[in-house]
């Protein structure tokens, strides 16, 4: 089957709180009608090297899990990440996006139940493009809403966002920890690092460190999975690494840290007091 040219579908933006590699923006009542969205999507998020003037074709799988054939809309949109760290998307094509290098296979899909389909997609960079990063999203919509049953009578619907950052030529990140800080998340009081990017790509920290809290408890924290982008300075989380089933620990400030995070190949050494 050809893959067809893109063609932006206007759509209002959305946004959604939280971060992960796909966005999954839905209402899921507990009493519906109808089987709304169904489907599972892998990968979550694509990270490839792309070269000017060559197509690179990507395959995603659309698993449809309802009990009726699912009927799906697929286009892309651009997106940013707020400092809040949610989601905007956007059908309009934005100042420097690269959704114009994009080819789709198909905008609409007919999955039958429990079964699987490869979607492909490419990107091609126009030849002499130079060193940067190419971000967009792929959105799934399901087109049979549910409908909410109770007091209104409302249809409601979903879509996964799965992200693609793909790096032209050499561009990379270049990470360095601004400035450290406590804050209060959800309640509670939140070791944070401002992490400033100064090169042409997005960047992410990883890795695990010690810390020891003013009772004299240790245990390992590490960085949340937010993506850095470029030209920007982002605050990131380090928490605690909780067991599955355990209650995370109940951090008394101030709290020592020790370790090196890092990024790529690169090591960002961390060792300094949150304190409120």
């Amino acid at each position: 089957m050809p893959i067809a040219p893109l063609r932006a579908l206007l759509r209002p933006p959305h946004t959604l709180l939280g971060w992960a590699g796909a966005w999954v923006l839905a209402v899921f009542p507990a009493s519906l009608q109808a089987q709304g969205f169904a489907a599972y999507i892998t990968p979550p998020r694509f990270e490839v090297q792309a070269t000017p003037g060559q197509p690179l074709r990507q395959v995603l799988e659309i698993q449809h899990v309802g009990a009726q054939k699912g009927n799906y809309r697929i286009y892309t949109s651009d997106w940013t990440l707020q400092t809040d760290n949610s989601v905007t998307f956007s059908d309009e094509l934005a100042a420097d996006s690269c959704r114009p290098w994009v080819a789709i296979e198909r905008r609409e899909l007919t999955i039958e139940p429990g079964a699987r389909y490869r979607y492909r997609f490419e990107i091609t960079p126009p030849p002499g493009t130079p060193a940067r990063e190419c971000r967009f999203a792929i959105m799934v919509e399901g087109l049979d809403p549910a409908r909410v049953q109770g007091s209104f009578n409302f249809p409601v619907g979903g879509r996964i966002g799965v992200i693609v950052y793909a790096t032209i030529g050499d561009a990379a990140p270049q990470l360095d920890i601004a400035a450290t800080r406590v804050t209060t998340v959800n309640g509670k009081r939140t070791a944070m690092i401002d992490v400033r990017n100064r090169g042409n790509a997005h960047g992410r920290i990883e890795g695990f460190v010690n810390a020891t809290d003013a009772t004299g408890a240790r245990f390992e924290m590490t960085p949340a999975d937010l993506p850095i982008m470029p030209g920007e300075t982002r605050s990131i989380a380090i928490g605690p690494v909780v067991e599955d089933g355990k209650p995370a620990p109940d951090i008394r400030f101030p709290l020592t840290v020790k370790g090196t995070l890092e990024w790529g190949k690169n090591r960002l050494p961390l060792d300094t007091s949150f304190a409120p």
